[in-house]
């Protein structure tokens, strides 16, 4: 099984992150141009929460709230969960499944290395479910 420092190496390290006092219309604006649909919440290389467009779709949109007067604190995700760069890939299924939740920030100590979402995973695991399917196939032509 592959674990997040694997998924990592193939997907890079990026990291997008805004502060807990920007507005969420500034969240929302990051969001849109690094195509992603999460953001960490940060502050002096902590990490605090995070925002999703789910976060923003429920909490501003849902409850009538200005995109522009609302902070990133005010609707970000809190606590985090987090994975570590040994997880596996079906722990990490397991856990966004668990926790009904689409992003995990991968960290080693108390550093933020990444950050893996739902689509991540699922991409690995079909790899993986591929490659198991070609190494049977071979083996039963053998």
């Amino acid at each position: 099984m592959h674990t997040v420092r694997q998924l990592l190496a193939l997907k890079g390290h990026q990291l997008f992150s805004v502060g807990p006092q920007d507005s969420v219309l500034r969240a929302i604006e990051v969001m849109a141009t690094q195509h992603v649909g999460a953001l960490l919440v940060m502050e002096a290389g902590a990490l605090l929460g995070v925002i999703s467009e789910r976060d923003y779709a429920r909490k501003v949109i849902l409850m009538n709230r200005s995109s522009h007067d609302t902070t990133v604190a005010t609707i970000m995700s809190a606590p985090v969960i987090t994975v570590g760069l040994g997880d596996t890939v079906k722990h990490c299924m397991e856990v966004c499944t668990g926790e009904r939740i689409r992003h995990l920030p991968v960290v080693d100590g108390n550093a933020v290395v990444g950050i893996v979402s739902i689509g991540d995973l699922v991409k690995a695991m079909l790899q993986e479910q591929s490659q198991q399917i070609e190494q049977l196939e071979r083996y039963i032509a053998g």
